[in-house]
């Protein structure tokens, strides 16, 4: 299943949040579609994630929990939604 999650500055400095980044790595389950470095404060990253369950998000989300407040939702691509949309209007 996809996954977006966005996250927001919680605390600490750009540079604090740069370093931890340069050492930190997605947890096993995880397939990174993308991620996005944005220069606003909200949201500063945006995941995009491939997932089979929610733990391995979870997992990532808790690692930031004190630098990054995470919303998280689930995705469709725009190929998957017109195939959802046909099969309704059907």
């Amino acid at each position: 299943m996809l996954f977006v999650a966005l996250g927001s500055v919680r605390a600490g400095t750009q540079r604090e949040r740069i370093a931890r980044r340069l050492e930190w790595s997605y947890p096993p389950g995880m397939k990174v579609i993308a991620e996005y470095h944005l220069m606003t404060p909200s949201p500063v990253v945006i995941s995009i994630v491939e997932a089979d369950d929610i733990a391995p998000i979870t997992a990532a989300t808790s690692a930031w929990d004190d630098m990054i407040s995470w919303t998280v939702v689930p995705a469709a691509t725009a190929e998957q939604s017109l195939e959802m949309a046909k099969k309704m209007m059907a």
